[in-house]
């Protein structure tokens, strides 16, 4: 079991590393996935009886490097002696490639071209940098898998196809990408947050911190963009509260349930900082400013008792304008639900049905308020949906003891 759980963590943590590492240095994203995907499978065949090497993350690279560059020999004319020789001669890196030398951000740049539909940007960002499977990418976009994996394999042919350039773009190109790339960050994030793989851990710290790391990477790159600002300041804010989020026995606690006092000061001061920052510029905020704000008011309140609500549900309305999808809608729903009652906020909760009904989180929302209203028979029910739907351990541990308290 330790060498399993050694080999999931590496998997974690140096999934993103060694694809960059594979694309920089073979150009072509599908023989970068295939090889990392073929020396992580070595690995599960070959460290339970050898054990695990001393560098790990090192390992992996040369066993993918080899894949690759065997892959290319298979697939090349037996007397392309050139391209041979690149090969084996290609283990020096190459000049740093932009205004930051990092290998992670310049694959996330080369998935998120305009070349490619926004959807398909964030997807192939998601398995390639973020790692993530295509069923945990395919919950994300609450669509089935086969078309998610058919999505991602278009995507890298285009990319190879188009020769899309392997870089950080310039200042002039940085505009037309960065919303793409803070999609994928935010989605990065949110899986970290909240594992939706049953086999993996309730949260995923390698994934949140990566995210953190690399919207300081775009912020330095765009220190007056406020979307930048917005993404890193929700996702610190958000961040601060991880380590109250999971209780001793593994169940997840809501936030009207958390020690405020185990959250982050640091993590919440700059948060808080950055929401403040963009507020005196006096510019109409994007989404991530106003998802940002909104954490700013929860992570200002002592108390949940002190939470303004009515702030709450005034920065969600402003929110819905901007972005009126029904997971959006969802959340001010909850809002409304503490300023205006439950009966008011289960309305529009109903009204998404047919939008949400396979997305565990509105059936958690109506469990919930159907609670506080005394229909036990239907929030059970609405509790089994939302327990059959999710793919969190924490989350379902969560969910099945609200439900068996029920009368």
């Amino acid at each position: 079991m330790d060498v399993r759980a050694a080999i999931t963590r590496v998997h974690h943590e140096e999934w993103a590393r060694v694809v960059a590492s594979l694309t920089r240095r073979f150009g072509d994203l599908d023989i970068a996935e295939e090889a990392a995907a073929e020396a992580v499978a070595i690995a599960v065949e070959r460290w339970p009886a050898d054990g695990v090497p001393p560098n790990p993350g090192a390992w992996l690279t040369t066993t993918a490097n080899r894949k690759a560059i065997d892959r290319i020999r298979r697939e090349s004319k037996r007397d392309d002696k050139q391209k041979e020789a690149q090969l084996l001669s290609a283990d020096d890196p190459p000049e740093p490639l932009g205004a930051i030398d990092d290998d992670r951000l310049r694959l996330i740049f080369t998935c998120c071209h305009p070349a490619l539909a926004m959807e398909t940007r964030v997807a192939l960002t998601l398995r390639m940098v973020g790692g993530l499977t295509v069923p945990e990418i395919a919950r994300a976009f609450l669509v089935q898998e086969t078309a998610m994996r058919q999505r991602i394999t278009r995507a890298k042919a285009k990319i190879k196809g188009a020769r899309i350039p392997y870089r950080v773009p310039s200042a002039e190109d940085l505009p037309a990408r960065v919303s793409g790339v803070l999609a994928v960050l935010f989605l990065v994030f949110n899986e970290g947050y909240l594992a939706t793989g049953p086999d993996t851990d309730p949260v995923r710290h390698d994934l949140t911190a990566e995210a953190i790391r690399l919207a300081r990477l775009i912020r330095a790159l765009m220190p007056k963009d406020g979307e930048v600002a917005g993404l890193l300041a929700l996702m610190l804010l958000t961040e601060a509260r991880r380590t109250a989020r999971i209780s001793a026995s593994g169940e997840l606690v809501s936030l009207d349930q958390q020690d405020r006092g185990a959250w982050d000061p640091a993590l919440v001061a700059e948060g808080h900082r950055l929401v403040r920052e963009r507020l005196a510029t006096g510019m109409a905020p994007g989404r991530y400013q106003i998802l940002a704000a909104i954490n700013a008011v929860h992570t200002s309140a002592r108390d949940v008792r002190d939470t303004d609500w009515s702030q709450v549900v005034a920065l969600y309305n402003q929110l819905v304008r901007l972005d009126p999808s029904p997971i959006v809608v969802l959340n001010r729903a909850i809002a409304v639900a503490e300023l205006d009652g439950p009966e008011v906020a289960l309305a529009a909760v109903d009204r998404l049905e047919d939008k949400l009904a396979d997305y565990h989180a509105y059936h958690v929302t109506r469990a919930d308020l159907l609670r506080r209203l005394g229909r036990s028979q239907e929030s059970r029910a609405a509790y089994d949906k939302a327990i059959e739907l999710a793919g969190n351990t924490a989350e379902i541990a969560y969910l099945t003891r609200r439900r068996d308290q029920l009368q």
